[in-house]
């Protein structure tokens, strides 16, 4: 059974998009038809478990408690998700045997991308171990949990190890694209033209104000953006300016227009990066937005940034038959 299309609702009419507070439950005008959505970056965790996780950290009372298939299915699947990517928050490597574990048990999770350090001589054994498992879709690397990508461009074993990902099929997600991980990434997309690089968050990262500055990241992007191993997952649109979060669609659109133009419509996706996202407002507003932008492109352009993009460059395997039908 395909999402009921009253829970898919945008704002109606791209003038009103472009100016209106989002007001999801009284400005209901549908201009998308109902379609399935992939939703590419979510984080899955439990603070009650034995040990305690290492993110996040108690002090954060937004996200400190369990995070699990079932309490995100409750808030997904009304707004039309039929499929979803776990995406590892923790550099334990027992944790991508229990994310494997959790995202088994609920066949709305397609598939996890692992935290593997390919510095490490482990790396290729574990890369095979946990490739047998069909739901292991690649690595998230960046410059998190003390990693600087940039010193390991000129590692043999690094890109050794990145090769063999490649090999597999698998997908090298980055992290948070501050202007350095930007220019660490463009090198590493000319050493490696055959690995896909999904590069996160860039909808929140808004450029440098400084001129200069601001002119070097956008030509770093331009760059990136040429590279055809590229692509853009749309993660963390959202942002907090001046102490609140803004709930009008033109407070993000000229930087949403930005990356449209470099990236274009086959290499971006969504994903909407809960609970993550519980830090700027509730889950159903992320969807409403990331509707609303896509709605001003056209439901051609919406099916793939909500579905057929991830489809492709994840490769996951369907686990039901909705996810089958939408796959197509």
């Amino acid at each position: 059974m395909m999402p009921r299309p009253s829970r898919r609702n945008v704002l109606g009419g791209a003038a009103a998009l472009a100016c209106t507070a989002l007001a999801p439950e009284s400005l209901v005008a549908s201009l998308l038809p109902p379609a399935p959505i992939l939703d590419a970056h979510i984080h899955l965790f439990d603070p009650d478990r034995p040990g305690g996780v290492p993110w996040p950290p108690p002090t954060d009372t937004a996200l400190y408690r369990p995070a699990l298939p079932p309490r995100y299915s409750a808030l997904a699947r009304p707004e039309g998700v039929v499929a979803a990517i776990a995406v590892e928050c923790s550099p334990l490597p027992a944790d991508n045997d229990w994310l494997l574990h959790t995202a088994a048990s609920s066949d709305l999770i397609v598939g996890i991308i692992g935290d593997l350090d390919p510095a490490k001589d482990t790396f290729a054994a574990e890369l095979d171990r946990l490739a047998a498992n069909p739901l292991f879709r690649g690595i998230r690397y960046g410059n998190l949990w003390d990693r600087d990508l940039d010193q390991h461009l000129a590692d043999p074993l690094f890109l050794s190890n990145l090769r063999r990902l490649a090999r597999r099929d698998l997908v090298l997600e980055s992290a948070n694209p501050t202007p350095q991980l930007v220019a660490a990434l463009l090198r590493l997309a000319a050493r490696l033209p055959d690995l896909r690089i999904i590069l996160d968050h860039l909808p929140q990262a808004v450029p440098p104000e400084d001129p200069a500055l601001r002119t070097h990241y956008l030509a770093l992007l331009k760059q990136l953006s040429e590279r055809p191993n590229v692509v853009l997952k749309g993660s963390e649109i959202l942002r907090r300016v001046d102490g609140s979060v803004p709930l009008t669609l033109a407070t993000y659109t000229p930087w949403l227009d930005t990356l449209w133009q470099l990236f274009g419509e086959d290499r971006l996706f969504f994903g909407s990066d809960w609970p993550n996202s519980d830090h700027l407002t509730p889950v159903h507003t992320v969807f409403t937005l990331a509707q609303a932008y896509l709605a001003t492109r056209g439901p051609t352009a919406a099916r793939k940034f909500f579905w057929t993009n991830a489809a492709a460059i994840y490769n996951w395997r369907p686990r039901t038959d909705e996810q089958r039908l939408a796959r197509g």
